[in-house]
């Protein structure tokens, strides 16, 4: 294979080169695409032959980024790369839901797609480019595929829009989604925004549109150039068109005289099935001749016909006749029952129901110990709010063992995220996390997750700024027709016979996210922006339901959810408060029972201290301020006696912080030992701060100022320092002078350093005989 290249530029002018032809060969297709230091590698392969007995397209996209991309090492034990993380599964699905429905619906062989992160500097966006290099994979293959595809982000930069924006201008973005689309066709929109307008995000799809056009034409170019713009053929179904004409016939009246009936999801699904249990007996009564295997095979047929039976009515129903599967108008929302507080312990609960879809959600708020660590390629960081979304079997009424979490769950609860994120109050010091167990499932479970989300955490007392609710709109439009019908709050059979599921979340101020993917052609921005209107005012009646049920966040937080405060302290004293090893923290935490957690900031100490119940708090805080507190001259502590010594003690003012309570100080009658005065070590003892020596740091401390100045006193006056006989000192200090620098003259060395300094200052160091102790005193520890 040639190696071929091609290039498109984006609107600010940045390259994004195409590369094929020359590594991973002996996949069916494979790219490498380059955008500045930032290098994806894509494969496809595909199976031959079809899965046997399937109906559906197998299809698997893997995106995964390598440490080594970014020069790190992968965290854990084993250090390598193991299952994929979150972000990695989110790419996958957004790159999955353009690539799916674009595959010929008879095709039912096994599509690999793999996108391999191999270079990143953390500038540019790689999850961006997955889409792209995917499409480029397929499109340098003979596997059947309708017509290349490009995936893009589109941010609001300041006022302007920005296709691929790289991490840096994404901190000051006001909107952030992900666009997949042909050269002709929005396939998929995904992203958040705070609290912008409809007509905006209408302008950032067309900015995406302008931005894919060329891409896909690319993809184009490189096809033929390769000589793979004919695709393989295949034979994936094995059809009976006389089958399919007579069950078209035969039963479609039935089928729509059951979807006017507004029958309960249960009895629905029963009463179709039965159609179609009594057709193959039927069928097989008549055809008795044919062997088991031959009428197997009629049944699977007889199954996917009848699907496309069921689809047609209830497409025709609406179009029609306005009439929806349970009965509702296009533009109505189901019953709706909300209730706040259901479960006693949880932090925050509630519980929302619309129709046949409810959540049952709770709120737990936890400390700063309690933050996710985010270890990705490109993102090391900790989250403060975490959202998880679950679903049971049960709830759609299957008999199966729930296992592990899949990739389904991680999609919605990402959406549930986004939209309830921006409304979450920065300077919140709760780490929070909300989990929506889904209990029944009947259409858009995850706008369910947001509106019990947003009760749950009202619930709890979390100050969100503003409540947010989500809805789920449908689309059916024929190809060819005009008439189309954009359905509010659509049911599970809605979405799947449908042409579109596009959920919307918001306050009443804007949009907060989105999510939609389109399964028809040719869907104009007219009908985007009808659906848009229409779900605005769905989202807004069921923000009257939640408010209706609670107002506004409760005022405090519930008696057993710990307590938390915050402070800031001086960089220089978080030291200090930690202590050695963590000693000083340590023990203040095991007095306290609180639990202290010290972050540095932008130069700032940021301290959190929680516990169960305030007296710990205030403690606490008591200890940490009194760390960090600068003791004044002329203020008078309560200081605990810390050691005594022989010409006074050593005083703790302050957690830290010693001070010398000279002896002379203690009392205003002359003491001779600090015995006599009555202090050990451990005594309590009031002192005030006199003075603090400008060089050393060192507090001086008095006792006997605070107490009454006995009648009569006179201050005793210091004595002079007698004079020093210098000159016997002075020879002998040069005969020893003299007697060293024989010795090391012997020794074959120079006299030490450290010798000669002492004897050149020796002088300093002389001792003399004091007349009494207090005379020591007065001047060896002169203030």
């Amino acid at each position: 294979m040639n190696v071929i290249t091609k290039s498109v530029q984006l609107l600010d002018g940045r390259t994004i080169t195409i590369e094929t032809g020359k590594v991973a060969k002996q996949a069916d297709g494979s790219v490498v695409l380059r955008m500045n230091n930032t290098v994806l590698l894509a494969t496809v392969c595909a199976a031959k032959d079809a899965v046997p007995g399937t109906d559906f397209m197998p299809l698997q996209v893997d995106y995964r980024e390598q440490y080594s991309a970014a020069g790190r090492f992968p965290g854990g034990f084993t250090k390598r790369e193991g299952k994929p993380g979150d972000n990695e599964i989110l790419t996958s699905r957004l790159v999955d839901r353009v690539l799916r429905p674009l595959f010929p619906g008879n095709y039912h062989a096994e599509v690999y797609v793999n996108v391999m992160l191999l270079s990143a500097d953390g500038v540019d966006q790689p999850d961006a480019l997955a889409g792209f290099a995917a499409s480029a994979a397929l499109a340098c293959s003979d596997i059947p595929f309708e017509c290349p595809i490009s995936e893009v982000r589109v941010a609001r930069v300041n006022g302007e829009f920005v296709v691929n924006p790289t991490f840096q201008q994404m901190k000051e973005a006001d909107m952030d989604i992900m666009v997949g689309a042909s050269a002709e066709n929005i396939m998929m929109v995904e992203g958040e925004m705070k609290e912008v307008s409809e007509q905006d995000l209408l302008q950032a799809l067309k900015v995406a549109m302008d931005a894919i056009k060329p891409m896909c034409a690319l993809q184009v170019e490189l096809s033929k150039e390769l000589g793979v713009d004919v695709k393989r053929e295949y034979d994936h179904e094995v059809n009976d068109e006389e089958l399919r004409e007579r069950m078209s016939k035969e039963l479609y009246q039935s089928v729509y005289d059951v979807t006017k009936q507004a029958l309960e999801k249960h009895a629905r699904a029963e009463a179709f099935e039965k159609i179609r249990e009594d057709f193959k007996e039927k069928y097989a009564a008549e055809n008795a001749s044919l062997s088991e295997d031959e009428l197997d095979e009629k049944a699977a047929m007889i199954d996917r016909y009848y699907h496309d039976v069921e689809r047609d009515a209830m497409r025709r129903c609406i179009l029609d006749e306005g009439i929806r599967l349970d009965g509702r108008k296009t533009d109505e929302i189901r019953p709706i029952w909300c209730e706040v507080e259901p479960l006693p312990m949880p932090h925050g609960s509630a519980i929302f129901t619309r129709g046949e879809t409810q959540s049952l959600s709770t709120c737990t708020l936890g400390t700063k110990l309690d933050e996710k660590l985010v270890d990705d390629v490109l993102d090391k960081s900790y989250m403060k709010f975490l959202l998880h979304y679950n679903f049971p079997p049960f709830s759609t009424g299957e008999a199966k063992a729930q296992r592990g979490v899949g990739r389904r769950e991680i999609g919605h609860g990402h959406l549930a995220w986004r939209g309830l994120k921006g409304q979450l109050p920065e300077d919140f010091p709760y780490t929070i996390r909300l989990v929506s167990q889904i209990l029944e499932s009947n259409g858009s479970s995850s706008m369910a997750t947001v509106c019990a989300g947003t009760l749950a955490l009202m619930d709890a007392g979390v100050p969100i700024k503003k409540p947010v609710s989500g809805i789920a709109m449908g689309l059916i439009k024929n190809p060819g027709e005009d008439k189309f019908a954009v359905l509010s709050d659509i049911l599970g059979d809605e979405d799947h016979l449908g042409d579109m599921d596009f959920k919307t979340t918001g306050t009443r101020d804007g949009l907060t996210a989105t999510q939609m993917d389109i399964k028809c052609d040719g869907l104009s921005f007219e009908i985007l922006e009808k659906a848009l209107m229409q779900a605005k005012a769905g989202r807004e009646h069921i923000l009257n339901c939640l408010t209706d049920t609670i107002a506004e966040p409760r005022a405090d937080l519930k008696p057993h959810v710990p307590r938390i405060e915050q402070f800031d302290i001086p960089k220089e004293f978080i030291g200090a408060v930690i202590g050695p090893g963590g000693k000083i923290i340590q023990q203040i935490q095991e007095d306290t029972g609180a639990t202290i957690v010290i972050d540095e900031i932008d130069g700032v100490g940021k301290v959190q201290v929680s516990a169960p119940d305030r007296d710990s708090i205030d403690a606490a805080i008591r200890k940490v301020k009194a760390i960090v507190a600068v003791p004044e001259v002329g203020e008078v502590y309560e200081g605990v006696v810390r050691s005594v010594m022989p010409y006074g003690c050593f005083v703790e003012i302050m957690p830290g912080k010693d001070g010398l309570l000279h002896i002379s100080e203690i009392d205003w009658k002359r003491l001779e030992s600090v015995e006599e005065a009555g202090l050990h070590e451990g005594d309590k003892i009031n002192v005030k701060l006199l003075d603090i020596d400008p060089k050393t740091g060192k507090y001086k401390l008095s006792h006997r100022v605070l107490i009454p100045k006995p009648e009569g006193y006179v201050e005793r006056e210091r004595r002079p320092r007698p004079e020093r006989p210098n000159n016997r000192q002075g020879e002998r200090r040069n005969d020893r002078r003299q007697q060293g620098e024989r010795n090391n003259f012997r020794q074959g060395g120079r006299p030490f350093e450290t010798q000669k300094n002492f004897e050149e200052n020796r002088e300093s160091f002389e001792e003399r005989e004091p007349r009494d102790f207090n005379d020591t005193l007065d001047h060896d520890f002169d203030f």
